[in-house]
């Protein structure tokens, strides 16, 4: 198992791999080949920054049972695919922003995936071996919005809606993860990626027969039933045992 982060330093943000509790600096993400250039951090020096610059992030609605139960939706067919820019990321510890216009915006715990190697109609035997490692993700979502706009780029675009991190593993223990949610300490969401409708190697699969996955792209597959909403001064953590917790602070916008 390996634990990578993207840290700022003193010459800018570098990708950087975990050795006992300091830090390695890489040459590059190591899903482009970075190799350690023999700086290090120490652990409780480092500053964590979100561990991916994804090309694309895509997204998957409806993904859990109940989940789409608790908003009245029906069950897809096929995996609901949508994006969520990459200027929507921020890192752990960076604040939420709720925009102005919108009535209700959710936190959504979920599992992110990322991607390693480029990735072009795969079948789901081979797709696990396109994965570079696991990470937490809030897919936050202005629901007032999603629910007007009848699409969902608005609602789920805004800067700061995609917190992801702290960190990325590779070959975890074990590949059913408990996707967690706490809204300042209670837990609000709590499911297993075992219950997802279409499993990561579906997913992967699936997308990869539709268009082309990159090293670095972020897949995130879904959340479980009990999103709420946010509001300023709240504190929302997502937690997924064996990759860390992902708290942000929520804060008005303008």
């Amino acid at each position: 198992m390996a634990t990578w982060a993207r840290l700022e330093t003193a010459h800018g943000s570098r990708f950087a791999k975990l050795h006992g509790t300091d830090w390695d600096i890489l040459s590059a993400a190591p899903w482009a080949g970075g190799v350690a250039t023999g700086d290090r951090i120490p652990g409780p020096e480092a500053s964590l920054l979100a561990p991916v610059e994804p090309s694309k992030i895509i997204c998957v609605g409806r993904n859990y049972r109940a989940h789409a139960a608790e908003l009245g939706n029906e069950l897809p067919a096929e995996p609901l695919l949508f994006f969520k820019p990459p200027s929507a990321i921020v890192g752990p510890g960076a604040p939420i922003r709720l925009p102005p216009g919108s009535g209700r915006v959710d936190h959504e715990a979920e599992l992110g995936v990322v991607l390693g190697r480029r990735c072009r109609r795969v079948s789901e035997l081979e797709a696990l071996s396109f994965v570079a490692g696991y990470t937490c993700v809030n897919d936050v979502t202005s629901r007032d919005l999603q629910k007007r706009d009848g699409q969902w780029a608005r609602a789920k675009g805004f800067d700061s809606f995609c917190p992801v991190g702290p960190v990325v593993v590779a070959n975890p223990a074990s590949l059913d993860f408990e996707v967690c949610c706490r809204l300042n300490g209670e837990l609000r969401q709590h499911g297993h990626s075992s219950a997802m409708i279409f499993p990561v190697a579906r997913l992967i699969s699936f997308i990869s027969h539709i268009f082309t996955l990159e090293p670095g792209d972020l897949l995130v597959t879904g959340t479980p039933e009990g999103v709420s909403p946010l509001s300023p001064g709240d504190v929302v953590e997502v937690e997924i045992p064996g990759l860390g917790v992902l708290s942000n602070p929520v804060l008005q916008g303008d």
